[in-house]
């Protein structure tokens, strides 16, 4: 059968595409192999939230073909359900599948790709055949259609031993009913839709079998989950199914918008360790003007009360927020305040983004655009008022003992671990990945710290 590598770019939620791409290829006999180079066909699953994330695509086809010529390129993911002309354009590239087809892409391969040999590394333009040549000029095929018909949610996480992942992404609701301004990702991604309850429960069990210990639940707009099923359900509901019917030690959530953090929710999160005090909640900005003008359901009075409500029941959660930063019409006053509402409340880091029109966006269309060197002026700003918070919550953290999960990353000496409230720390020695220690929070984050004697897990 022949090799494939995959890559992803983006999101949470595209990671898991990814992984069960991979492991619908792996199902059906393909080789896995870790070097684009040394494979017969390539997969690329993209992002194209940004035009900086379009830029990282085209330039990483463009590398894959210089390097491997005879790879049979195939693109998926949002950037593929966007554009697909455009990619298709490319050297190299045999297919474009956008998301609304990217079920079908492991079948596509079978009748597309036969069996043969691969092609050991590098292979030079002058030894490739006849038959790889051909295929390797002819025009991309597209493959593609209506996101919006899409209606049920695929499960999506790594499977046991497959890849590197310490922490397999569970993806369990996709699309979005919003439309933000500046958001592109509604029209390639379709509407809400989510994974059913005993779907969910079943695909932890699975993964809790396989030995994974920590599983992060993922979505596109995560807390809108259950709200398109019959029955209707919430988040919150299947939070506690997976609690009393599954063996996992712990469940971390991915973003959540603020309208969806509820006292309920936060009661539930703090009432076990088996949840990670860990909340990641959009803002866009601190000031309530831009929020209209970007169509963001809320003010940022009501996002404060989210974040007061949940330092209250957990001190120390982590709590981190995406900040747009020059969104069309953005003036200095609007900007100071963004800075003074983040300075404000107890965030434990942040993720700085710059505006970017996306086609097709209401966005797209305005006047008033923010000079690009104000833009990166504001953005260093805000991402420096971002490392002041981090580095302030560790400092509270000092000293506090800490369940941290070993990772796969190590150096010299140490090996990368993350704590329930997501702090990366070095723990002295190597240790396998995948293992619960306990350990006493530095100053330093580069100072390997000796693990304590495992203490009892709390209910």
């Amino acid at each position: 059968m022949s090799s494939f590598s995959i890559e992803n770019f983006g999101c949470r939620a595209t990671q898991a595409d990814t992984a069960a791409i991979e492991r619908q290829l792996l199902e059906r006999g393909f080789q896995l192999v870790p070097s684009h180079a040394a494979s017969e066909v390539v997969v690329l699953n993209t992002c194209t939230v940004t035009a900086s994330a379009d830029t990282q695509a085209r330039q990483a086809i463009r590398q894959i073909h210089r390097v491997n010529p005879a790879a049979r390129i195939i693109v998926t993911g949002c950037y593929a359900q966007r554009a697909p002309e455009e990619l298709a354009e490319l050297e190299g590239v045999a297919w474009v599948v956008g998301n609304s087809h990217q079920a079908e892409i492991p079948g596509l391969l079978e009748r597309s790709f036969p069996a043969r040999p691969a092609l050991p590394g590098f292979v030079p333009l002058a030894e490739l055949d006849a038959e790889s040549l051909s295929l390797s000029r002819a025009p991309a095929k597209i493959l593609t259609g209506d996101i919006f018909e899409q209606t049920t949610v695929r499960p999506a996480p790594l499977a046991g031993g497959e890849g590197e992942r310490t922490r397999p992404i569970l993806k369990i609701q996709d699309g979005c009913n919003n439309r933000c301004a500046y958001c592109v990702i509604p029209f390639v991604r379709g509407r809400s839709r989510s994974m059913p309850p005993p779907v969910v429960v079943e695909e932890v069990r699975r993964l809790a079998r396989a030995g994974y210990k920590e599983i992060v639940l993922s979505g596109i707009n995560l807390g809108s989950y259950g709200r398109d099923l019959v029955p209707r359900c919430d988040l919150e509901s299947v939070l506690r199914r997976i609690l009393e019917e599954t063996p996992l030690a712990r469940l971390r959530l991915s973003s959540i918008e603020p309208m969806d953090i509820t006292a309920d929710l936060v009661g539930l999160i703090a009432s076990t360790s088996r949840l990670a005090p860990h909340f990641h909640v959009p803002l866009q900005s601190g000031s309530d003007r831009i929020l209209k003008a970007m169509h963001r359901w809320y003010r940022t009075e009501h996002y404060a009360r989210r974040i007061e409500l949940i330092r209250e029941r957990l001190p120390d959660a982590a709590i981190g927020a995406d900040v747009l930063t020059g969104f069309p019409g953005e003036t200095e006053d609007d900007h100071r305040a963004t800075l003074d509402f983040l300075r404000a409340l107890p965030f434990t880091y942040l993720h700085v983004f710059s505006f970017s029109k996306r086609p097709g966006t209401s966005a797209a269309e305005m006047d008033a655009e923010v000079a690009p060197a104000v833009l990166k002026r504001r953005a260093r700003e805000l991402r420096a008022l971002g490392a002041e918070k981090s580095s302030a919550f560790r400092a509270s953290q000092v000293g506090r003992r800490l369940r941290v999960l070993t990772l796969h990353r190590s150096g010299q000496g140490w090996t990368e671990a993350l704590s329930e409230n997501y702090l990366r720390i070095r723990v002295a020695g190597r240790w396998p990945a995948n293992e619960w220690l306990d350990v006493c929070s530095p100053r330093d984050p580069l100072q390997p710290v000796v693990p304590a004697p495992l203490a009892p897990l709390q209910p």
